[in-house]
């Protein structure tokens, strides 16, 4: 949810509410991280590739705008100003790895800490085969975005996930919007084959048909014709 959205929490402005929270108020800050969590979040995980870390980042990076909000001057949005702040302490991180090299950070990440809450749109709630295969899926995502150089996970995130524009995410990462589009474009063909390395297993449990699935066909076809035991 985008700040300029923000009317649906308590009726301000992004102005008014940026005054309210440089007066320290509760309601505001919350309204403000409540509105950029999610999109502040996964720029920050598709730099640092870990979900512990990445929830750190926004911890310093937060404490680091509000502390500093009342020198906000409005050349940008504030959700442009605080992916700003979220890139650098993400970026700084990465710097002080001793790994030197974005291809070795990516070599020596370990497992990854958690799945990201990907929504499940369709999926029966009741239909737990369904809703593993649909979570496995989502893991495997995961770790192919992860293999991703940084410069091209931070854009592919950017404009894929969080569906924002080429000027938006050329103006959030600071870089030419042709830049935007070539690494767009490489990122895509870089996902597609690491998913053509690793999900031909997987065709094997597509459309899953076990357990109380499977049960029911069988129980409806011996109903219907009328078996002796």
């Amino acid at each position: 949810m985008a700040l300029t959205q923000v009317e649906t929490y308590d009726g301000s402005t992004e102005s008014e509410l940026i005054q309210r929270a440089v007066q320290k108020d509760e309601a505001a800050v919350r309204a403000i991280i409540q509105a950029n969590n999610r999109r502040l979040y996964r720029v920050a995980r598709s730099i640092v590739g870990d979900d512990g870390e990445a929830e750190d980042v926004l911890l310093e990076s937060y404490l680091r705008a509000f502390s500093r909000l009342a020198n906000f001057r409005g050349d940008s949005s504030l959700a442009t100003w605080l992916t700003r702040i979220v890139l650098n302490e993400a970026l700084q991180r990465l710097r002080r790895r001793t790994t030197p090299t974005v291809a070795d950070v990516t070599q020596s990440r370990g497992p990854i800490a958690q799945v990201l809450p990907f929504p499940h749109s369709g999926t029966n709630p009741a239909d737990p085969e369904r809703i593993t295969a649909q979570r496995e899926l989502c893991v495997l995502l995961e770790r192919a975005v992860d293999t991703l150089p940084v410069d091209f996970r931070s854009v592919l995130v950017a404009r894929v996930i969080e569906d924002m524009s080429i000027e938006e995410t050329a103006e959030f990462l600071g870089l030419r919007p042709e830049t935007v589009k070539t690494r767009l474009h490489r990122a895509r063909r870089m996902l597609k084959a690491a998913l053509a390395d690793h999900i031909g297993p997987l065709f094997s449990d597509i459309f899953p048909f076990a357990g109380k699935r499977c049960e029911r066909v069988m129980e409806r076809v011996v109903a219907k014709l009328n078996l002796t035991s």
